[in-house]
């Protein structure tokens, strides 16, 4: 009978410790869990962390490149502006080298002969060709009879060779202060009034005026005037006064030259008779 007692109390006890150990496995199996939860928590933030990163590498690596190709783009279109500005200033620096052959031919032609039809031609071919003219006079003064004498025109008329009388307007002026005279909008105007041109050119020797360039109208082409036109009207204004007057001046010592040659040679027919 005392046995019984004795083995329940160990049974008991037993009892006791296989409870606290199992409670103790279960603790034991929530803290493994715990912990695992834990580290998969940090895994997890860890892998976050690793993938923001990257994010904002690969963000920093793609602005990079971004403001690389607006570099590029910025330095190429300021290279396509200045290509084409060399482009713009090849075409003006072309255009200026064709205008200076042109006037460098005008003004050797001017001056290529004393023949004074010749000297007439070549004047009228540059206003025509070089600056466009269309209707246009060429006149040289008169002092005896204080008129403009027509020497040349195209496509006026001039009053079959009528003289112009130096006081009358535009060309009264011009003669008077030796300065050219543009009308508002010359290209576009016309004039069929002999006595008043749309732009009037004074051939002037130094600062002697002996006559004018009377210009009625323009051809259908012209647009308006580049700084090669001025140009041309300037030599116009000097080399072909220069031009004219002295083929005209050759031209008169020729025929005085045969005329006297002439008187001489009629002397001597005359002295041997």
């Amino acid at each position: 009978m005392d046995k019984e007692p004795g083995i329940l109390k160990k049974a008991d006890e037993f009892l006791q410790i296989f409870k606290k150990g199992e409670e103790f496995t279960r603790n034991l199996l929530k803290e493994n869990e715990r912990l695992r939860f834990r580290i998969a928590e940090l895994e997890e933030a860890h892998t976050q962390d690793f993938n923001t990163a990257k994010t904002k590498h690969y963000e920093d690596h793609i602005r990079m490149l971004k403001d690389e190709i607006e570099a590029l783009q910025e330095r190429f279109r300021r290279v396509e502006t200045e290509n084409r500005d060399f482009s713009q200033k090849y075409v003006i620096v072309e255009e200026e080298n064709n205008n200076l052959a042109n006037m460098y031919v005008a003004s050797y032609q001017l001056h290529s002969t004393l023949d004074y039809e010749e000297v007439l031609k070549i004047v009228l071919e540059i206003i025509i060709n070089l600056i466009g003219a269309k209707k246009f006079s060429v006149m040289l003064i008169d002092k005896k009879l204080e008129e403009l004498e027509p020497i040349a025109s195209e496509g006026i008329d001039m009053d079959n060779g009528a003289g112009i009388s130096i006081g009358r307007g535009v060309i009264e002026k011009v003669v008077m202060e030796g300065e050219s005279y543009f009308s508002d909008d010359p290209v576009h105007t016309e004039s069929e009034d002999p006595a008043k041109p749309i732009v009037c050119i004074p051939l002037k020797i130094k600062e002697h005026v002996i006559g004018v360039i009377a210009i009625y109208s323009f051809l259908n082409q012209k647009t308006g005037f580049t700084n090669v036109d001025y140009e041309l009207f300037n030599l116009l204004a000097g080399h072909a006064a220069t031009a004219i007057f002295s083929s005209r001046l050759y031209a008169r010592s020729k025929r005085e030259f045969t005329t006297i040659q002439n008187f001489l040679e009629l002397m001597k027919v005359k002295s041997t008779q």
